[in-house]
């Protein structure tokens, strides 16, 4: 991974750790609406590259009732090559987990499973327009991974391997 300074500033804004963090967050919290025990941290590599890909959100933002595996199944170029954006985005998703990390705004469990502290992160979702798609994304993402509730479906959905 190059410095951040040697970055283009195209990818320093919209891959920006601390932003990146909050989607991560975002998803975090909403899948512990569901599930309170915590977010396995293999879903939550699948995050960033269906939260920051476009067409993915205005997919899953146009049917807000629609459940994510049904969505998938109905939008197959969805699925196209996730797995190389998944591969691109693991670096970032390490950076934002080391900005979560070292902040204090989550923690593992002894399961293994990443859980949000309270009072570590706004509630309110403000930004840009599309920054606020992103979080709303993120946060639908994390409730329908919990009630999935099995890491292989979610994977095999999206064609890749664990």
């Amino acid at each position: 991974m190059k410095p951040w300074t040697e970055r283009p500033v195209e990818v320093r804004n919209l891959f920006n750790p601390a932003f990146c963090g909050l989607l991560l967050q975002r998803a975090i919290k909403g899948y512990e609406e569901v599930d309170p025990s915590g977010m396995p941290y293999s879903l939550t590599l699948l995050v960033l590259p269906l939260s920051l890909h476009s067409q993915a959100r205005k997919k899953l933002d146009a049917h807000p009732k629609t459940r994510l595996l049904t969505i998938l199944e109905k939008q197959q170029f969805l699925i196209l090559g996730f797995d190389e954006r998944a591969r691109d985005l693991l670096p970032l998703a390490h950076e934002a987990f080391s900005v979560l990390a070292s902040n204090h705004c989550i923690e593992v469990s002894t399961e293994g499973r990443i859980r949000s502290v309270p009072r570590r992160m706004r509630t309110a979702i403000d930004g840009s327009p599309e920054s606020q798609e992103c979080q709303k994304i993120a946060a639908r993402l994390g409730k329908e991974f919990a009630r999935i509730g099995d890491r292989a479906t979610v994977y095999a959905t999206l064609g890749v391997r664990p």
